[in-house]
């Protein structure tokens, strides 16, 4: 269901035949929960009654959880919305407990419903919490070929009416939680039972819910992210520094920031962000003065801070560890420069990437999710020995594809490494091409 159209004939000229325009009403707003707004739990007895409660509720439970990205520290959850036919909904405080493993319990063997899961399940792991079954409606919603798949936009697709999301990005951490908000959070879940039919029935149609269930299994079996081994090189904006003394410094200011917004509990770019630091590195200043001075340092823990980022700085430069400005990776280089260095191998993505395109445009999927675009540039980049259906099967489900994957692709990409075709020769470079 989208929109319903009226006439309204009443603002027409008197006679004027023209036709009369069609008006689009809008979808009405669900702004309120069936059951209203839940009180919050946050007491050891209200946890184990909302535990009793779920574990005698039927059917999948809806999910999710409310973090405070760039207000505190790391993104831990600072609420947990769970609802289940016959329990009802229920709004967990998980910050006075040590963890929410008794919710786990009582939903064990039940299936989890959550918008884009890889976003929320990291957070409900901390909690001790992880799915036995998953069905993610975000992910489902691509797989259906729907142009838009944010929960507003498929709620108004598929039901029909419009969701409100103008609390997504506040600060959960905030206590008490407002009573607005705790609406909004209870009305999340609350829609998510009802939007799994809708796209169980939109992926039967289609012949993709066996592809669906492989791909949300995927996301359930993958395990978190293993901690990076130099993580201050994830500062926005790195790849500007091309000095290793710049570079300690940044390295040094990094870590700082980071211990201090641990041990205050708040996000790193609260204090200063990503932008100061590479300013700072950038311009070496030797006194505070010269530090505050520096054109693009700011922050509201820049002055305060000064001597602390000041140290830093000379801990950089003093430094005798300089870091490499480029780090050893097995991943393939830019496919922009495979010309040059493997001229084969460029044939081989060249030819692979539109016939993939073809595929995904027929069965109406993202290209995305046909194959991961990391997947192809490394089997095209360095492919099996012997190129055939079986070795290519192999490979890719070794890089983690999927059954339904290699079922589709396998055979197109065997074809395509083995008769690639050719490239387009380059033009000769003369001197009018570079006016």
């Amino acid at each position: 269901m989208t929109s319903q159209i009226s006439q309204h004939p009443d603002d027409r000229t008197p006679g004027d035949d023209a036709p009369v325009e069609d008006v689009i009403e809008p979808l009405p707003l669900l702004n309120e929960p069936k059951d209203g707004v839940p009180l919050v739990i946050n007491t050891q007895a209200g946890l184990e009654r909302a535990a009793r409660m779920l574990a005698q509720g039927t059917g999948p439970a809806g999910v999710d959880a409310e973090r405070a990205s760039g207000f505190r520290y790391g993104q831990r959850a600072f609420l947990v919305q769970i609802r289940r036919e016959g329990s009802g909904t229920w709004l967990i405080d998980p910050e006075p407990f040590t963890d929410l493993r008794i919710i786990d319990e009582a939903l064990e063997g039940v299936e989890w419903i959550l918008h884009a899961a890889s976003q929320d399940l990291p957070c409900l792991s901390e909690l001790g919490m992880w799915p036995d079954r998953l069905f993610d409606t975000e992910l489902a919603a691509r797989l259906a070929g729907m142009p838009r798949v944010g929960l507003a936009a498929v709620i108004e697709s598929l039901l029909g009416y419009t969701l409100a999301k103008e609390h997504s990005a506040a600060d959960w951490s905030r206590r008490p939680l407002p009573e607005p908000w705790l609406r909004y959070a209870a009305l999340d879940v609350e829609v998510l039972t009802e939007l799994r039919a809708e796209l169980i029935a939109l992926l039967t149609h289609d012949g993709k819910l066996d592809l669906a269930e492989q791909e949300f299994e995927h996301i359930r079996n993958t395990p978190p992210a293993e901690p990076r081994v130099d993580p201050w090189r994830r500062t926005s904006g790195l790849h500007q520094i091309r000095d290793r003394r710049q570079l300690a410094v940044v390295r040094q200011l990094w870590l700082e920031r980071e211990d201090l917004a641990k041990n205050r509990d708040i996000a790193p770019g609260r204090l200063i962000p990503d932008s100061a630091i590479l300013a700072a590195a950038k311009a070496l200043p030797t006194t505070v003065p010269q530090l505050l001075g520096t054109s693009g340092f700011h922050g509201r823990a820049a002055s305060r801070e000064a001597p602390r980022w000041l140290r830093c700085i000379s801990d950089g430069r003093s430094s005798d560890q300089l870091p490499d400005l480029q780090v050893p990776t097995n991943a393939p280089p830019p496919p922009r420069v495979w010309a040059d260095k493997d001229p084969e191998a460029a044939a081989r993505l060249a030819t692979a990437r539109p016939r993939l395109a073809a595929i995904a445009e027929s069965s109406n999927l993202p290209i995305e999710n046909l194959l991961t675009p990391d997947y192809l540039r490394r089997v095209a980049w360095r492919p099996p020995t012997e190129i055939t259906l079986e070795s290519i099967s192999a490979a890719l489900a070794e890089l983690g594809a999927r059954p339904w994957q290699i079922e589709k692709i396998a055979a197109v990409l065997t074809v395509a490494f083995l008769d690639p075709d050719p490239l387009p020769e380059k033009t000769p470079r003369t001197a009018d091409s570079t006016r």
